[in-house]
């Protein structure tokens, strides 16, 4: 069986208040143009189709339109939701849709019940694990514990009790929106943390032929059986240097997986620039970049005058601009995000407990106070989305 294995649509997103509308749709275009190409036999979409839960309505009028072409080719569609998604709207009349070959998997109650596709070989048993936010769904799936691991284990057990019952040699394939561990993130992904763990081990997935990720924004693979996707646009200048790809999986009479990185079209290269701004404007070495999305750090010692006027002269597209003067990070002048790079919002809290207290951190009564209150306002965002 041949899948396309895709995720992260993010259809209404914009890129540093640029519309990506156009380039969403031509991602589309090229979704149906491969799907032909390649005799594609089922499509997956591991998660985040809307970038919000409540999206705007030309990025629902897209999704009809994908829809409507996808179901035009006779090909079967898997999507389940992720965690920028609203399970309910994005599931609003499944059951309908489902006639038409397009299986919405949204329902955590659903996750036992696969999508069973056929080819020369028998049957592919396909199971959508929609994004499971634990606090939500422990109680329903009878989670022990809490957190991302404990409920995806307790999914995946029921992902295996449906298998072990279905016919000798059933091939299976699982689609789950998650950040499994070995991952590498990007800066557009939304924080899933949960006590302070965000990441599963891709074990938890043992036991079926192929996992389609949906999640993080890089294509990688984890392990032959493991994959993400990744989105097929650049949604942060952290993404600069992705290669932005589907997955072209072929499922043998075994299982055994082959896969192949099928190139989506990239509406405009992304490049990042640091240096002085009389450097940058004068270095030749950056006319490459005059026709891209540019992110420019000016590291001047002093606010340069009119300096986003300065560069888009050079760089016309040049959309997003950072000052971060040389100064060593303890320096008491250094820029407040400077002192803030790369630092989570739990190590945010504690150095303010240390900075309030001359010195003495939190103890671990205190962190384990911190965590439960950061991870409650996350719930509670989460759960006012899920309700919209």
């Amino acid at each position: 069986m041949r899948i396309l294995h895709t995720s992260d649509w993010h259809l209404g997103r914009s890129f540093h208040r640029i519309s990506l509308l156009r380039a969403q749709r031509d991602f589309v275009e090229h979704l149906v143009a491969t799907v032909r190409e390649h005799e594609v036999d089922a499509v997956l979409v591991a998660g985040d189709v809307y970038d919000r839960a409540v999206p705007p309505l030309a990025a629902v009028e897209l999704f009809d339109e994908t829809l409507h072409r996808l179901a035009d080719l006779g090909v079967p569609t898997v999507m389940i939701s992720g965690n920028h998604d609203s399970p309910r709207r994005l599931g609003v009349g499944a059951g309908l849709i489902e006639r038409a070959g397009i299986h919405l998997r949204t329902d955590p109650a659903g996750i036992g019940t696969p999508v069973l596709l056929a080819d020369a070989h028998g049957d592919v048993a396909f199971y959508g694990l929609p994004y499971l936010e634990p606090a939500l769904v422990r109680e329903e799936l009878g989670a022990l514990r809490g957190g991302h691991t404990a409920v995806l284990e307790a999914a995946m057990e029921r992902v295996r009790t449906d298998l072990a019952a279905r016919p000798a040699g059933t091939r299976s394939v699982v689609l789950a929106h998650a950040f499994v561990a070995g991952g590498a993130t990007s800066d557009s992904e939304r924080d899933i943390t949960v006590g302070g763990v965000a990441s599963v081990p891709a074990e938890v997935f043992a036991g079926v032929d192929y996992t389609a990720l949906g999640h993080l924004h890089g294509c990688q693979t984890l392990t032959e059986r493991v994959r993400y996707s990744g989105s097929p646009l650049a949604y942060s200048f952290s993404e600069a240097d992705h290669r932005k790809t589907m997955w072209l999986i072929d499922l043998d009479a075994r299982g055994d997986v082959t896969g192949e990185r099928l190139d989506c079209p990239v509406p405009r290269r992304l490049a990042r620039i640091r240096g002085r701004l009389d450097d940058l404007l004068r270095d030749p070495a950056l006319d490459r970049h005059e026709d891209a999305w540019v992110e420019a750090t000016l590291t001047d010692p002093h606010r340069p005058d009119e300096p986003m006027a300065r560069l888009a002269a050079r760089f016309p597209h040049v959309v997003s601009l950072a000052l971060e003067p040389d100064r060593a990070p303890e320096d008491p002048l250094a820029s407040y995000a400077q002192r803030l790079r790369n630092r989570s919002d739990q190590q945010i809290a504690e150095d303010f407990v240390a900075h309030v207290r001359a010195g003495r951190g939190p103890d671990e009564e205190e962190r384990a106070v911190l965590t439960a209150a950061l991870d409650a306002v996350r719930l509670d965002d989460t759960a006012r989305e899920a309700a919209r």
